[in-house]
């Protein structure tokens, strides 16, 4: 039950330099914002806030980014309406990309997403064209001291977990989407906190690049989606050679 996940390390590495923007909790807003809407304000009835709400503790989002968002799908206090958005294409190297969005205008998004696969070398895709090569899993990050591979097994283990990579002082705890809350629940009952935790699109079999021009393309095109304010997430199946992993500046 170990492994080593090329992909989830970059994800994570991108992740931490788009917490340090703030970008992290205007995303998790969103969700919170539509899942409300979708579903209610109490968690307790609603799994997508309830999967919302641990990724904002994840974050350390403030309580009062998360009480105002849920004012706002709650229709509280004003908000916009989102739209539930996925884009699908082929970057640099022929590497799968799933793009997935809350936008308040479909059409600038559309445009948004186009152009930077356009001006990065990728190709844009149509519904279905790269998804099928990804599995939705529940994906759980922990570093530090209890990022220990023995130590996490005998946490999840009972609670669904079917996977622990560990890597570079990061473990990542993958299982089913519907056990997710289960995993929640077994890591905090065991004081592991979680710097990440949600629900991801894992990709089932990674392409390998393995010359840094196609790898800072790449990465450029999977950078430029992800600043796009109406862009949630951007999944990949890229797998970028460790000597040149060193060389790209995230």
């Amino acid at each position: 039950m170990s492994g080593h996940s090329k992909w989830a390390n970059i994800k994570h590495k991108k992740d931490n330099a788009d917490r340090k923007r703030g970008k992290v909790f205007s995303k998790i807003g969103k969700e919170i914002v539509i899942a409300v809407k979708a579903g209610g304000k109490s968690p307790d009835a609603n799994p997508r806030l309830r999967l919302a709400l641990t990724a904002a503790k994840a974050a350390n989002m403030p309580n009062d980014n998360i009480n105002r968002a849920i004012k706002k799908g709650a229709g509280e206090i004003a908000s916009e309406n989102y739209e539930e958005i996925v884009y699908e294409g082929y970057g640099p190297g022929g590497i799968a990309i799933i793009v997935e969005c809350l936008s308040d205008n479909r059409n600038r998004t559309a445009g948004d997403v186009r152009t930077i696969f356009d001006k990065t070398g990728g190709n844009m895709g149509g519904l279905g064209a790269v998804s099928w090569m990804f599995k939705r899993k529940a994906r759980f990050v922990i570093s530090g001291e209890n990022a220990d591979e023995a130590k996490l097994m005998d946490i999840v283990l009972d609670a669904g977990a079917d996977d622990i990579s560990v890597e570079d002082g990061i473990a990542e705890v993958w299982g089913p989407p519907e056990n997710f809350h289960a995993i929640a629940k077994a890591l905090e009952a065991a004081s592991v906190a979680t710097t990440e935790a949600g629900i991801v699109q894992k990709p089932e079999n990674t392409v390998g690049v393995r010359d840094l021009h196609t790898a800072q393309q790449a990465m450029k095109l999977i950078d430029k989606l992800e600043e796009l304010d109406d862009v949630q997430n951007v999944y990949s199946n890229i797998d970028v050679a460790s000597e040149i992993l060193e060389q790209i500046e995230l």
